[in-house]
């Protein structure tokens, strides 16, 4: 066979290709791979997360602020709880320590407990005011109040008055039953 010229490109591939012959179809045919979605489905599948555990949270009447009292002792129920922080019990009795200092509030609330007792009283109001009145200090009575109800074996819970019964001015008390 006959050298093809070295300038002639297209002759010398056909002289390297010489013998080499046609290959058939594969058998095997290998899947289309798809190409991945642009959409970014991790983050929207986290924001419909954060979206449906708002919605199945907590009830909005369960959320505190800075101002608001809170207290529940072990072993109350959660239906006993809420029903107390929505004001739905009763208030049989009701003190009012506008214008005590800490000493006469205590000794407020002492005999107003005592009464409460001996009446068997289960729910009733506090009414310690906002602290509007006080100096830089805050509310000095509604702090003090929060650690003398904490303290008492006779107080199962305690939680801040709905607006229209005081709002963060007054608390709905829940009392143990008397021995």
């Amino acid at each position: 066979m006959s050298s093809p010229d070295d300038h002639d490109e297209p002759a010398v591939f056909r002289s390297a290709m010489a013998g080499v012959r046609l290959q058939g179809p594969a058998k095997h045919v290998p899947p289309q791979s798809r190409r991945p979605s642009t959409q970014p489905t991790q983050s929207q599948l986290d924001d419909l997360a954060v979206l449906a555990e708002m919605l199945d949270g907590p009830d909005p009447e369960n959320f505190e602020s800075g101002d608001t009292l809170t207290y529940r002792a072990p072993g109350i129920q959660d239906s006993v709880w809420k029903r107390l922080r929505r004001g739905g019990y009763v208030r049989q009795a009701e003190l009012d320590l506008h214008g005590l200092n800490r000493d006469k509030a205590k000794l407020a609330i002492v005999a107003f407990l005592a009464r409460c007792a001996d009446r068997d009283h289960r729910c009733v109001r506090i009414i310690h005011g906002k602290g509007n009145g006080s100096p830089n200090s805050g509310p000095v009575l509604k702090r003090l109040l929060d650690g003398w109800l904490r303290k008492r074996r006779d107080v199962l819970a305690f939680a801040s008055a709905r607006p229209e019964d005081g709002g963060t001015g007054a608390v709905y008390v829940l009392l143990r039953r008397p021995d």
